[in-house]
């Protein structure tokens, strides 16, 4: 059994959230979940089916900071790679709205990237490491996942990226 700290309810999905060991993790990397705004359209940040939770694309756009602009133009790929895990930063928020903790999760499955880049651009992959190493970094091996780096010729409102997790979590109870 997890031992939790702290404990609060999440506004979006009414589930209590509990602070574990995979929070005092991120903590101690200097990283805070932000909540998570209710969505501009119409979707849900995150969806459970059976073991699995589906996010929705996080767009990069954490801790203060939004990155904006295109790989190859405005952009190099140190600042991609910085949009890349702030995008994986709001994966794991929505998936902790899902599942109360991360605590929960049993591994990342997939983690499938949109890179705003130039038509000549090609390190999309390099800009994905961002999030693939900040996974693996927090998780250990459950953070090895596969993965789908691809460029697009834009995003919304500007975003550097755009990304989107799979994750396996604990059965209910």
């Amino acid at each position: 059994m997890h031992e939790f700290y702290e404990s609060k309810t999440d506004m979006l999905s009414g589930r209590e959230e509990r602070m574990g060991r995979i929070e005092e993790r991120l903590g101690e990397m200097g990283v805070t979940l932000p909540h998570l705004p209710a969505p501009l359209a119409n979707y849900v940040p995150a969806k459970r089916a059976g073991n699995l939770v589906f996010t929705a694309g996080q767009v990069s756009a954490a801790e203060g900071r939004a990155y904006k602009g295109k790989l190859g133009a405005t952009i190099g790929i140190e600042d991609g790679r910085a949009a890349t895990r702030a995008c994986v930063i709001n994966c794991l928020a929505a998936l902790r709205s899902v599942i109360g903790s991360l605590d929960h999760l049993k591994q990342i499955v997939a983690v499938h990237g949109l890179v705003n880049s130039t038509q000549d651009f090609d390190g999309q992959a390099l800009v994905m490491n961002g999030a693939s190493d900040f996974l693996v970094e927090v998780f250990g091996e459950a953070g090895r996942h596969i993965r789908t780096a691809v460029g697009v010729a834009s995003l919304p409102m500007g975003f550097v990226a755009s990304v989107y997790i799979i994750a396996e979590v604990e059965e209910r109870d």
